[in-house]
């Protein structure tokens, strides 16, 4: 198979430097069809990415990079080509016989200027990959914007995420196409130099802010619930949300509760912002609340998160998420609750964050929030399934099963209430665990997926602060998460002796 790019000469970009494009697991070869210019940008694009590119990537380079073509690479071309992707807005080739002709869309119009547009409209657009042979959709995604800092880094990532919807398409397996809601235009007007201005100065912003706060600072909320919980109600509503106390040089977050062998703990990731890796930690719960100080239980020379525990064979298992280290492994608890050993690697060779896993229909299934190297954290839902829970694992027929920002990334554990799965999951549609949402699985097979969010959990009076990132619940006890913000007093204090510090709170109170 050949794969064929059409792209415009004169507004030629790094992404589009390739020879090749990754199709599960095989490099498939990759030609360049350069175009004349369709539309011309808005003036002094190149020099505005320029300036992003000093300031906002601290010169490092970007896929919204400038590219400079050769006259041999103007001309280089392989063969005819079975697919074309025209990432142009140029009408289709009236002469191409490819049996697929592929025309990514972004917000419903074609061409960089359409996902240029969206940007500045102040979001990410909705992504469709059009087959203009028969006009069929063939797949429909959101792309989360972690990495979309300033106009080139949403491009970038808009970019990337259609690479990865396309290579889905071209692997022949079976798209689920969801139906998304194109994002409404901010109407704002700004042109790019005013978006770039303005992003330089936010920068500049959230620079002063890192070197006064510790960002993000996330902190986990507890109440014990004798009634109908979150789950129930489908809001926060109920008995007041306690804060479990930190240090202030450490954020706890992605808290799992569990009663093992008689005592019930809450496990946690713990990040040392002096040290940014996080481990995780635990602190026992006694009828009225948190007893004892947090143990340390789990650390690796990698980071740690989201302490995902399960039960098998009258064993207690984590999960813990481990995806710079490229892997999802499983261990299992020596001595309750602070000795565990790494007992089995369930999946390797993959970017899976946040694996969460359910036993539905007589198969164990793992979600996870997947990523290809490239583009957002949040936004693409793999799913595996497996007769045991040490495996082997095997992928669903679709994935990527979903892009979706708003309802991909798993946010604790699965429920099942009057018979229906439900699963919580990260909405990061405001940026990264800026809410939860509670959908449930309508369909789940190897070969179907089907989820319907039924209700949206945003911060507000019931929980303060600018987040809300996790949800979980063993028994009485309920918690959750979310981010406040952390000055860097204690720091601060080691340069001024003579500032003053308020007492230090215990592991127990807010």
């Amino acid at each position: 198979m050949i794969i064929e790019f059409r792209c415009e000469h004169d507004h030629a970009r790094r992404w589009m430097h390739r020879e090749t494009l990754s199709i599960d697991g095989r490099d498939v070869p990759v030609q360049i069809a350069w175009t004349a210019t369709t539309e011309p940008r808005p003036a002094g694009l190149d020099a505005l990415f320029g300036l992003e590119r000093l300031v906002l990537h601290k010169g490092k380079p970007s896929g919204a990079d400038r590219l400079t073509i050769t006259p041999d690479q103007a001309q280089a071309r392989t063969g005819t080509a079975d697919v074309v992707v025209d990432f142009t807005s140029a009408v289709r080739d009236p002469n191409s016989s490819a049996r697929l002709y592929l025309r990514p869309l972004f917000n419903g119009a074609a061409g960089e200027n359409a996902a240029l547009a969206a940007v500045l409209g102040g979001d990410l657009p909705v992504i469709e990959i059009v087959n203009e042979i028969d006009g069929a959709v063939l797949d429909r995604g959101h792309p989360s914007a972690e990495i979309a800092t300033g106009l080139s880094g949403g491009l970038e990532t808009i970019m990337a995420r259609t690479l990865t919807m396309v290579a889905a398409i071209l692997s022949g397996r079976p798209r689920i196409v969801p139906q998304l809601a194109r994002p409404a235009r901010s109407g704002n007007g700004r042109g790019p130099a005013a978006y770039v201005a303005r992003g330089l100065a936010v920068s500049i912003a959230k620079e002063i802010y890192r070197l006064c706060c510790y960002a993000p600072h996330w902190h986990v909320g507890w109440r014990f619930n004798d009634g109908a919980g979150v789950w129930q109600t489908g809001d926060l509503s109920g008995p007041t949300w306690n804060v479990l106390g930190d240090p202030g040089n450490h954020f706890y977050a992605d808290p799992f509760p569990i009663t093992w062998q008689g005592r019930t703990f809450v496990f946690f990731e713990d990040l040392d912002h002096r040290v940014g890796k996080g481990i995780i930690s635990a602190i026992e719960f006694g009828d009225t609340g948190p007893v004892g100080d947090v143990v340390p239980v789990l650390e690796e020379p990698w980071h740690l998160s989201y302490p995902f525990l399960i039960e098998d064979d009258a064993e207690l298992c984590m999960i813990p998420e481990s995806s710079l280290h490229g892997d999802v492994a499983l261990y299992k608890c020596v001595r309750f609750p602070d000795k565990w050993e790494r007992h089995a690697t369930l999946l390797s060779g993959l970017e899976i964050a946040d694996a969460t896993i359910t036993r539905h229909n007589g198969l164990n299934y793992l979600f996870g929030a997947w990523r290809d190297g490239t583009g957002g954290y949040s936004d693409s839902l793999a799913i595996y399934y497996a007769d045991h829970l040490l495996g082997p694992w095997t992928p669903h027929a679709s994935n990527p099963v979903m892009i979706d920002r708003a309802s991909t990334r798993p946010a604790g554990n699965f429920v099942t209430i009057d018979g229906k799965l439900w699963r919580p999951v990260q909405d990061c549609a405001d940026g990264y665990g800026a809410a939860l949402a509670l959908a449930e699985i309508v369909e789940l097979s190897p070969t179907t997926f089907k989820q319907i969010v039924r209700h949206s959990l945003k911060p507000g009076p019931l929980w303060p602060g600018r987040k809300l990132h996790t949800l979980n619940r063993c028994g009485r006890l309920e918690v959750i998460d979310g981010s406040r913000v952390q000055p860097k007093t204690r720091a601060f204090a080691a340069k001024f002796p003579s500032a003053v510090l308020p007492p230090r709170t215990s592991p127990h109170t807010a």
